[in-house]
């Protein structure tokens, strides 16, 4: 670790330009913040603590019946759990035949879109349930299972999307002007959704053309597959000499490294990733260990990089295929950005906002290195400089604060929902066999209106064969079901209709009528994933760093989402929106973390923060690091571009010319970090989505929530004007309406670059994307 000592002048001038913004707003929030009465604790709240803090074995139970998984009573066992794959695939099959049929039934015309967006949760309910139980189950016949329904299902769904048929009987609604007019606002958005996947899919090509882009499609998803894994294999060690760790400021680890390479008189083979690859980077006074280890850090082998180039070829040839001229161009065009253009106005404008500071930031580095080496010319800052002369620092609150346990950090969560939306999370009871671990919690979300909208499922403790990192799983989405006429479709002959009966009790289980709302509904259910440590009696209960608070607030903002989005249509209920939308409520509440009044509410007697300085922890160097997540969206569009059809293709070559024209430290030659770079595959061509969405929630948070975060009256704006509509509504038009901003509501090149002007201003938010 590099001593700080305040007289530096550069660490001045770092702190100078990392804190003074966000201080400012901190004390604006602890002036105004207080201005709204603060709702006391209720029951539920003080429930929640004992229900996430005391350890499973302590909490009370009592007998009750057994269930299934999610209080589906058949599902209790793996094979139970394919009866309704292929139950559901029966039913899907039954359903599509009548969407097919509808041009015989003018009546018919107008339930088809409701028809394709039930086909479309039919399947997904099951999809999406498998995809949880596949990375979360510990039976691995539990996992078997899930990952053959999965796939069953899936493969259908693959082929719907090709099925000529469906695309005509589409085309006829939407050209039909009564059928189309008589379409709410929200079965129209749905419509188009479903029209645009069909486009997508090489829809109205010749047989030839669609075989080859089944062809293609196939062949980027093994390959995307392949690229995943290989973008977090290890990579080789790097060999660092015992005369290169000399002067290691680490007391720790550095010393045993330095006694070792001592008492062996031998090499040290060093891994990247390991914790002496991190000691290392932070600690090695003399640059070549340093340099060693980023080298190798950022190596590939040929096969990789021809994976990765071949992904992106065959992209760009599917884009082709069905007339885009660009792999973005065709993905883009139904986002809230609609083309490569408008992304690359938005990141051009960003990057000139961010380079300023960064620049600035970078000079303060270069004068800590020129001190340094006691060079009388200013040095370059290289690749494997930074974590050296600028270490990476947690993350901590605004302001101090005690330890903060799950369940302390769950009452603040309800407790700000409730003071925000009139929603608050109430524990409720697990059945057995109701969840596929002991460890999982169970909450009710719960309206003052309409009583209970929602569940939400926490599988929160780290465990061996869980699914590493934060998730939010959307197991059930919102959907109107009473008007679904199902008889209409069940039509089999009785010695087949026991078929259907793992399916039709699967569905029936899912629908609940609420308190002042006409019809009856399915209410949203959704999972979240986390690797927390687990309470216990002797250790008592988890408590939360300050980054893994910012995590839950996050993975909650999209839980959130999914149940104030309660919509008509399954296909634009809740985060079902547009990828460059859909992280706004999640980030959103990161920043909310940045209240002190907001912080009160994570203890029950109101501690008080008003009267606390800030931390000012900031790490310094985050320009640095957001001016690199912008640089990566760069070479995420120009690697989607129309060059990833030029048989001279270079990923390589791309990005050594891109860090050495627009970035702010050069390329280190012999270095591919792109085969690294995994968002690549999930994210191809819209990973400008998260640093867009960090611009416009920083805005909404400065303008809307920073001076009363916790006013009930904003937050029901917030949540008229953009929660409730899901994917219903055009976000530009959303987020036009929020802000009082009618210049948005076109989502032109304009309105892109406007965003990019907003920049961001969250230091309160974690970079984890």
């Amino acid at each position: 670790m590099i001593v700080r000592i305040t007289e530096n002048a550069s660490w001045k001038l770092l702190r100078q330009i990392s804190f003074s913004k966000v201080s400012r707003n901190n004390v604006v929030a602890r002036k105004l913040s207080t201005l709204t009465p603060v709702i006391p604790p209720s029951p539920d709240d003080f429930e929640l603590v004992s229900l996430f803090d005391q350890p499973q074995s302590s909490r009370m139970t009592r007998p009750t019946s057994v269930t299934g998984i999610f209080q589906h009573t058949r599902l209790t066992t793996p094979s139970a759990f394919t009866t309704l794959a292929d139950s559901t695939l029966v039913r899907a099959q039954l359903l599509t035949e009548r969407i097919l049929r509808a041009r015989q039934s003018r009546s018919e015309l107008f339930k088809v879109v409701k028809n394709l967006d039930r086909l479309s949760d039919l399947l997904c309910g099951v999809i999406d349930l498998a995809e949880l139980l596949r990375n979360a189950h510990p039976d691995p016949q539990w996992v078997q299972s899930a990952n053959d329904s999965y796939e069953k299902l899936c493969e259908y769904m693959n082929v719907l999307n090709t099925n000529v048929g469906l695309y005509e009987v589409l085309d006829v609604v939407l050209h039909d002007s009564e059928v189309a007019k008589s379409l709410s606002s929200e079965a129209y958005q749905t419509a188009l959704i479903f029209w645009r996947d069909f486009e997508k899919s090489a829809i109205r090509l010749p047989p030839a053309s669609r075989e080859k882009f089944v062809s293609l499609s196939s062949e980027i998803l093994s390959l995307g597959h392949e690229f995943v894994n290989q973008a977090s294999a290890p990579r080789p060690a790097a060999l660092i000499e015992a005369s290169e760790l000399e002067g290691l400021k680490d007391d720790g680890m550095g010393a045993r490294l330095q006694r070792q390479a001592s008492s062996t008189q031998k090499s040290l083979l060093v891994y990247p990733g390991s914790h002496q690859a991190y000691m290392i980077m932070r600690s090695a006074p003399m640059e070549s260990p340093r340099k060693k280890l980023y080298v190798a850090a950022h190596s590939s082998t040929p096969r990789q990089i021809e994976c990765l180039e071949r992904l992106l070829g065959a992209r760009a040839e599917l884009a082709h295929l069905v007339g885009w001229d660009s792999y973005a161009g065709m993905v883009l065009h139904d986002k809230m950005a609609k083309t490569p253009e408008n992304v690359n106005h938005f990141l051009d404008t960003f990057l000139d906002r961010t380079a300023v500071h960064a620049r600035e930031a970078l000079y303060a580095l270069r004068l800590r290195k020129q001190a340094h080496l006691r060079t009388s010319l200013l040095p370059v800052i290289q690749a494997w400089d930074r974590s050296y002369y600028c270490p990476p620092e947690p993350p901590e609150p605004p302001v101090p604060l005690p330890p903060l346990s799950l369940g302390r950090v769950f009452m603040g969560m309800s407790r700000l929902f409730k003071h925000l939306y009139g929603v608050w999370l109430r524990p409720s009871e697990v059945l057995p066999g109701e969840v596929w671990h002991p460890d999982v919690r169970k909450v009710e979300v719960v309206d003052e209106e309409h009583g209970v909208i929602g569940w939400i499922y926490a599988d929160l403790f780290a465990r061996s064969g869980k699914a590493c990192g934060a998730a939010h799983y959307t197991v059930r989405c919102s959907r109107r079901t009473d008007d679904d006429d199902e008889a209409g479709d069940l039509q089999m002959n009785s010695a087949e209709e026991g078929l259907l009966d793992a399916s039709q009790r699967f569905e029936r289980v899912k629908r609940h009528k609420l308190r002042g709302v006409q019809g009856e509904y399915q209410l949203p259910l959704v999972v979240l994933l986390c690797e927390f440590s687990r309470p216990s009696v002797l250790s008592g209960p988890t408590i939360l760093e300050w980054h893994e608070v910012q995590t839950l607030f996050h993975e909650m903002g999209h839980a959130m989402h999914s149940m104030i989005g309660r919509t008509e249509y399954h296909n634009v209920s809740g985060t079902r929106c547009a990828t460059d939308f859909v992280e706004l409520p999640s980030i959103l509440m990161e920043h909310f973390l940045s209240s002190p009044t907001v912080l009160s509410l994570f203890d029950g007697d109101g501690f008080s923060t008003d009267s606390q300085t800030g931390n000012n922890h900031q790490d310094p160097c985050h320009f640095i690091d957001t001016h690199g997540s912008v640089l990566l969206s760069v070479l995420d569009q120009v690697y989607h571009s129309p060059l990833a059809l030029n048989s001279e293709f270079n990923s390589t070559a791309i990005l050594a010319n891109l860090s050495n024209t627009r970035g702010l430290i050069p390329y280190t030659p012999g270095t591919s970090f792109q085969t690294q770079f995994g968002h690549l595959f999930g994210y191809g061509a819209t990973y400008y989505s998260y640093l867009f969405d960090r611009a416009i929630a920083s805005y909404v948070w400065r303008h809307i929530f920073l001076s009363s975060p916790v006013e009930r009256q904003l937050g029901e704006r917030y949540k008229q004007e953009v929660l409730c509509y899901g994917g219903g509504k055009n976000p530009w038009l959303m987020l036009s309406a929020l802000l009082k901003m009618p210049a948005l509501e076109g989502g032109d090149a304009a309105a892109m670059q406007t965003v990019g002007q907003w920049g961001i201003d969250d230091s309160s938010v974690s970079t984890r994307h």
